[in-house]
């Protein structure tokens, strides 16, 4: 019997989705690492209640967490400030690494973060001008203004973006991002330094800190379950979208619909993470390329990982700056431009990534 031609068995070439292979995770792979990720998530929730100015040891810290009605000093300071404080952390962390996984995935670029592309800064400006024109004060004036702010701010660099010479290409964004992200630093520098007040209300919430912000964890905590909730069903949509828009509209997906509902999700994380710590850049970039290095491309899998990644990161982040310095410490915000900046600069430098 002759054997058919090759041709008429040959398998299809796999589709490509931004310049990646289209085989996606495998499901073996993907609970493994999942499954580790809780795991370091839970070490990390340890860590950031028992280490600080005063250590407490992880059998201590499990003792007080099975007994907290004991009136104890280190009860005390763990049901007060340690636990609220690493819990934000944890929430802010998700919200900024499944903000940044979104962004990357709806512009097709990998420099794409809401620190990089200005949202934060907008977010910021926001809530500068809320405190001195209209005296905000609470943290839900804080939130809406973020959120506005963060809106116009990406808008803005999508209509810029789009339409410069380098729109077509996977900088074009990061261009316009970075030029927005400059002017509103400017403009919150200006506004604040002449108001000495309003400067001693913002200094430490201007570069991102979590010092005293553990209070506020009941208040932004529905904004970030809402937006984390609204995000892990975006994984297969995410899939479609790239590859391609006649793609996914032949698959029936409502292109436009979709683009607008993943960046107001997007968004709204970033806008709630703002809002509650003040900006913080590089969680987002670094959490997203994680994510896709440990688990691949597919959406499904790496954005609840890239949540993960960005709580460790944050969270570590932090407990990197109470440890640094022998007396007081460094605001969670210049942490993560300490671990940040070399990875953006290593993730510029290599090209097959720009080009996605």
């Amino acid at each position: 019997m002759t054997e058919p031609p090759a041709s008429t068995t040959a398998s299809p070439p796999p589709v490509r989705m931004h310049g990646t292979p289209a085989a996606l995770t495998r499901p073996g792979r993907g609970v493994t690492v999942t499954v580790l990720a809780v795991l370091v998530l839970l070490a990390t929730l340890v860590a950031g209640i028992g280490l600080g100015a005063r250590d407490i040891s992880p059998l201590e810290v499990v003792r007080i967490l099975l007994h907290p009605g004991e009136q104890a000093y280190d009860t005390h300071v763990l049901w007060t400030e340690r636990i609220p404080r690493t819990v934000l952390g944890l929430v802010v962390g998700a919200a900024l690494g499944a903000s940044g996984l979104v962004m990357q995935a709806l512009t097709a670029n990998p420099l794409a973060d809401p620190g990089i592309l200005g949202i934060e800064q907008g977010a910021a400006m926001f809530v500068v001008f809320g405190i001195i024109f209209f005296g905000v004060t609470d943290v839900t004036g804080y939130f809406w203004l973020a959120l506005l702010g963060a809106s116009l701010a990406a808008a803005l660099v999508y209509l810029i973006g789009t339409r410069t010479e380098a729109g077509g290409s996977a900088v074009g964004l990061v261009l316009a991002g970075v030029a927005l992200a400059a002017v509103m630093s400017s403009l919150i520098t200006l506004l604040v330094v002449r108001d000495k007040e309003v400067f001693f209300h913002l200094r430490f919430w201007s570069v991102g800190q979590l010092t005293g912000r553990g209070e506020i964890l009941g208040t932004i905590l529905p904004f970030v379950a809402v937006g984390l909730l609204l995000a892990m069903p975006l994984g297969r949509t995410l899939n479609i979208l790239g590859l391609g828009d006649d793609t996914a509209r032949a698959l029936g997906v409502r292109v436009e619909r979709a683009r607008l509902v993943s960046a107001a999700v997007a968004v709204l994380l970033c806008a709630a993470a703002t809002a509650a710590i003040g900006p913080v850049a590089f969680v987002g970039l670094v959490a997203a390329h994680c994510s896709r290095l440990l688990v691949g491309p597919d959406h499904r899998w790496s954005l609840p990982l890239s949540m993960a990644v960005g709580a460790v990161l944050l969270t570590a982040a932090d407990i990197a700056g109470r440890l640094v310095l022998d007396h007081g410490e460094v605001q969670v915000g210049l942490m993560t431009a300490v671990i940040g900046t070399p990875f953006f600069v290593w993730l510029a430098r290599r090209r097959s990534l720009v080009r996605m």
